[in-house]
């Protein structure tokens, strides 16, 4: 598929085949172009829920992206559920809500669910009144105080490792040995990078894996793809999975999370994933969009 610079790339799903429904709409007689947008966008206008990822979907670090004023305007005139489900740890529901603010947009706190949370959700699940040490951010040590998990340097029941700026040399070696005498290996999330405002930074897979190299441990990881997280967002909007649809820019994580939970997903390549990766992997997006902006300017 050639991308020009004014295409709106999007694929259709239909009876497990990948069909290009647009090479490039721009190309097309107006009324045709129309009537053709307004087809491929009817099935989303029509889900009662969407659970949207945020770094490089709704924003790159401190810089919103294009369209996404627009898109969550079209979520409350038409009254849809949504929440923003990130792998981030780094932020809790509050922040996120006030970083969003500072960026011009006012989003409820309680459309918000971070990977912090889903972590110490399941390992309170696991072991409740358990200590953990902690490689990550105050959104995910908050997170874990909330659920009765303790921080525990000497002897903890877990290491768990999300994003952070302090990360050294001292922590993984640290946090090697603690797992080695028997703490249980969590990370937050799979994500290897992340978008940022001027290009792109480890994330939490990259962060914890000196630590399984040098254990030979194997860690669990809590965010997306991992079900548990997608079926808390589900129930958090209260629809089933045949009524709600992904929005993310990760094929590994957003796409993946989506098939295997039920729902229709919409890959925009406003983030880590390029069109050529796509093809990298052995399923596919319903939908790919250049971001959201494309999509719901179009309703």
């Amino acid at each position: 598929l050639q991308k020009t610079k004014k295409s709106v790339t999007i694929y259709l799903q239909k009876n497990n085949r990948y069909k290009s429904a647009i090479k490039d709409v721009c190309r097309l007689p107006d009324g045709r172009k129309e009537r053709q947008m307004k087809k491929i966008v009817s099935c989303l206008e029509d889900k009662k829920g969407f659970i949207c990822d945020m770094d490089g979907v709704i924003y790159h670090g401190n810089r919103i992206l294009p369209g996404v004023r627009e898109f969550v305007e079209w979520l409350y005139q038409e009254k849809k559920d949504f929440l923003f489900l990130t792998n981030s740890s780094e932020r809790s529901p509050l922040e996120l809500q006030q970083k969003l603010e500072r960026m011009g947009l006012y989003v409820d706190e309680s459309h918000f669910y971070t990977s912090a949370l889903a972590t110490a959700k399941f390992i309170s699940s696991q072991k409740p009144g358990c200590s953990a040490y902690v490689i990550g951010a105050p959104g995910l040590v908050n997170a874990l105080y909330d659920q009765g998990i303790t921080m525990n340097s000497i002897d903890p029941d877990y290491v768990i490792v999300g994003e952070t700026s302090s990360y050294n040399y001292e922590t993984v070696v640290h946090a090697s040995n603690l797992v080695r005498n028997g703490a249980k290996l969590i990370g937050t999330n799979t994500d290897l990078t992340g978008p940022v405002e001027d290009g792109i930074v480890p994330a939490c897979r990259a962060l914890i894996s000196p630590i399984e190299m040098a254990t030979g441990k194997k860690a669990y990881f809590v965010g997306k793809p991992n079900p548990l997280m997608m079926r808390t967002g589900l129930k958090m909007l209260g629809v089933h999975s045949a009524e709600a649809a992904m929005i993310g820019d990760r094929m590994d994580t957003d796409v993946i999370a989506g098939i295997e939970t039920g729902l229709d997903t919409v890959l925009v390549l406003s983030g880590v994933t390029s069109l050529e990766d796509v093809n990298l992997y052995p399923y596919r997006p319903t939908y790919i969009f250049n971001g959201v902006g494309d999509v719901f300017s179009e309703i």
